[in-house]
């Protein structure tokens, strides 16, 4: 395992190339796989062997159960069908595909091992593909059904992955006894993740410390990931499920400032495990690109990782659009509920089955030996052929995504009227409320009346947003009321900074009254027009 000092330096590796990633104006994971690959290169760095059996307990749990956190059951509802084909027999076909080219092109692989590759990179990440596509505007549709798709089908290709792997380790398999096992594994994971979920969810009821909060957060997907693996369950579906459990009923236990704590939370949490990741292979690949060209030579290599990546890249292509448009040709009931998507839409989403963290862990945890005591077959090729589809997909495909929606003028098909409505029925009810609580004795009357003038200027800009009849006016007011309000929270900052560095103040007043005006400056900008 990586020394403290290791560790560090891997850190301050993720941020130098995340900083680098912002000032070229390309998304991080492109270059955590870019800079892995290169640093692994780098003469006399220590070469970290990592536990298998340690890897996915590390990092998977909170990778799946933050990704699940932030999902949304009812989109998931309005896009079922499509996400279905992509995040089940897509990736059945993908496996199959990838397995099918592996085991004819590797001499000796066994086919439970070329299962267990094809289920390594059945899985799509969406961090840089969502990051482009919401930046340039696309559909919102489309951007749902790429998180909701990637988010299922780390199950479907993590489940087969554990299947194949107990296959490969003990060299035997039945289908029959597979599929019940598929089935068990599934039923199981998903009923402890619900009761992981809801006993956490009591357990937060009752908890008002905000670091208690952040804590039983991040502890959440471990506890289900754990209890599900150590009963021999699918402890991806039990984080899965548990995240979507909490993170549908995450308001009747969670605060305003825990709340804004848990999102940055992680975030953080994310983006270093997915950058350790990248570094720790691209660390590993020099020594296994070593040990294979003694066996190997790199030509043979470079064609092995070009056929594999294509098989991925072309399946997906090949899939995306009998996915969308077959439906509707044997459906007139889906035609007209539905309509016709752009295909330009489609082509886009065929252009974003990049690979990531999930990827890398579950290579990562490929044993090193089989159950006869004999070094697991191919591993090292394994690990290799996974840093090249990762590193085609995210580096061919991401850095090509953004020319690709510009050169199809693809634009977002969404005006926002979800976002605008709910803030309009939102203002109505908080103006409804200050009605019945001007009865109140202890609601003082020029107070009530100070918020009513607030609260009757706030609907009106957000039903004029609605109707699209905002005026010129409306907008400028809009615009000099944000500005207004964020130039005065930035002098009561800086009135706060000098009062604490005078030492007028503490620290701990100081920070309890900035992070007040923060949470004022997050409404400001929420209702930036």
């Amino acid at each position: 395992m990586p020394s403290v000092e290791t560790f560090f330096g891997l850190l301050a590796v993720v941020a130098a190339l995340t900083w680098l990633a912002q000032r070229i104006k390309i998304e991080y994971p492109i270059l955590l796989v870019v800079g892995g690959l290169i640093i692994g290169f780098i003469p006399g760095l220590p070469t970290i062997q990592l536990n298998p059996d340690v890897v996915f307990l590390i990092f998977l749990p909170p990778l799946l159960y933050y990704e699940a956190f932030q999902s949304s059951i009812r989109d998931f509802r309005t896009n079922l069908r499509l996400i279905t084909l992509n995040a089940v027999f897509l990736v059945i076909v993908t496996i199959a595909a990838v397995a099918i080219v592996a085991h004819a092109l590797i001499p000796g692989l066994p086919w439970a091992a070329a299962v267990v590759l094809g289920a390594i990179l059945g899985p799509t990440d969406e961090t840089a593909a969502i990051a482009i596509a919401s930046r340039l505007n696309v559909a919102r549709r489309l951007i749902t059904i790429i998180k909701a798709e990637s988010l299922f089908n780390d199950a479907t290709s993590l489940v087969i992955y554990n299947v194949a792997l107990v296959a490969a380790v003990t060299g035997t398999f039945s289908w029959a006894l597979g599929i019940w096992q598929l089935f068990i594994d599934a039923v199981g994971g998903v009923c402890i993740g619900l009761a992981v979920g809801w006993l956490m969810r009591i357990i937060r009821t009752r908890i008002d410390d905000l670091l208690l909060q952040n804590t039983v957060s991040l502890l959440t997907g471990y506890a289900a990931y754990y209890l599900a693996d150590a009963l021999h369950f699918s402890g991806v579906l039990a984080a899965l499920t548990a995240g979507l459990y909490l993170g549908r009923h995450a308001e009747t236990f969670t605060s305003p400032s825990s709340r804004i704590q848990i999102t940055a939370q992680r975030d953080i949490t994310l983006y270093l495990i997915n950058g350790i990741l990248f570094i720790l292979v691209g660390l590993q690949l020099h020594p296994i690109l070593n040990g294979l060209s003694i066996h190997m030579a790199p030509s043979r290599l470079l064609y092995l990782a070009l056929l594999v990546s294509l098989t991925v890249i072309l399946v997906r292509i090949l899939w995306a659009f009998p996915a969308v448009y077959l439906p509707r040709v044997l459906s007139r009931r889906i035609r007209a509920a539905e309509g016709t998507p752009s295909w330009r839409n489609v082509v886009v989403a065929s252009w974003t089955g990049l690979r990531g963290g999930v990827s890398l862990a579950a290579a990562l945890a490929v044993p090193l030996t089989v159950a006869s005591g004999a070094a697991f077959p191919d591993r090292p090729l394994i690990l290799f052929l996974t840093f090249a589809v990762i590193f085609a997909t995210l580096v061919v495909q991401g850095l090509t995504l953004q020319p690709l929606i510009r050169f199809l003028r693809i634009t977002s098909e969404t005006d926002d009227r979800e976002e605008t409505l709910a803030r309009v029925k939102a203002a109505r009810a908080a103006y409804a409320a200050l009605g019945k609580l001007e009865g109140e004795p202890w609601a003082d009357a020029a107070v009530v009346a100070d918020l009513r003038g607030h609260l009757k200027t706030s609907l009106e800009h957000r039903t004029a947003a609605r109707d699209h009849v905002l005026t010129p006016e409306q907008r400028r007011a809009a615009e000099s009321l944000y500005r207004i309000r964020r130039e005065l929270n930035d002098a009561q900052s800086r009135e706060l900074v000098r009062l604490r560095n005078e030492g007028a103040i503490n620290e701990a007043t100081m920070t309890k009254i900035v992070r007040e005006l923060d949470l004022q400056a997050l409404e400001a900008e929420a209702g930036k027009p």
